[in-house]
């Protein structure tokens, strides 16, 4: 077993043998670090507070850009991937702690109060040496997990290596302006082929797919405050009319209200 899998076995089990409903860690990775597939007990709010992170289920795949987070329920077999340094902080809950916690696998924006609370979470001890104050604490916490806003942010990726490299590339430089024919020949497909190997992959049609990854990395860019004009056309959209509209699409609001004052 390799230094770090053996890391996260210890840690893994660790986390296994503490008590509590609720615990909350916080955890640096850099660049590429991948962590195997395994299960929680609990189930688990993974939070992106920088740089991006894959999750793969028996699902799918999904990227967790920054200020967002994914539920995991408890049992979910799941592998993490690193992309970019990654600042990760991590709620596990006991599956009966809260009848309206999620029962799914789902993808949610931060709220400033969650944000608080889990930076907050993470530096308290564990049971048994928690205050009434850390007590209460972790029990707002597991209630505003519910109240978190849903957002269409999943982006499955392909098992298949060849389709998974092709978006893999496509990631780290999206471009509207890519074409199904631009896919097909670089997968050594014909069009048809491609696209069925492709829906039948991902669940989604490229077209979906490419304007899902392009708002994956619009919005670290539009929250850290870069003009939406200068992202839409970097992203390939022949005008920010376009880019806007592919957003709204999406997310169900442009950029400027989704993402706050305008810019």
């Amino acid at each position: 077993m390799r230094d770090g899998d053996d890391h996260h076995q210890k840690r893994l089990t660790q986390l296994e043998e503490q008590e509590g409903t609720v615990l909350a860690l916080s955890q640096d990775y850099p660049d590429g670090h991948a962590i195997p597939p395994h299960r929680h007990s609990r189930s688990q709010l993974l939070y992106a507070l920088s740089g991006v992170v894959m999750i793969s289920t028996d699902r799918g795949r999904w990227m967790v850009p920054p200020e967002h987070a994914i539920w995991l329920p408890a049992a979910t077999d799941h592998a993490v991937e690193m992309m970019g340094d990654v600042r990760m902080g991590s709620v596990y809950v006991q599956p009966r702690a809260l009848d309206s916690l999620p029962q799914d696998q789902r993808v949610f924006s931060m709220t400033d109060l969650g944000r608080s609370l889990i930076v907050e979470a993470v530096g308290l001890p564990a049971p048994p040496q928690r205050t009434r104050r850390a007590e209460l604490v972790f029990e707002l916490l597991i209630h505003e997990i519910s109240n978190l806003p849903e957002r269409p942010l999943a982006l499955p990726f392909p098992a298949d290596e060849k389709l998974a490299r092709l978006c893999r590339q496509f990631v780290s430089r999206p471009s509207a302006r890519t074409t199904i024919d631009e896919w097909a020949r670089a997968a050594g497909m014909s069009r048809r082929t491609f696209t069925r190997a492709f829906q039948r992959e991902t669940g989604l049609g490229l077209s979906t797919w490419r304007q899902q990854a392009c708002l994956f990395a619009a919005l670290p860019r539009l929250a850290e405050g870069e003009p939406v004009t200068s992202v839409a056309l970097e992203l390939g959209y022949e005008s920010v009319a376009a880019f806007a509209t592919m957003f709204k699409r999406m997310t169900g609001n442009s950029p400027r209200r989704w993402l706050g004052p305008v810019r």
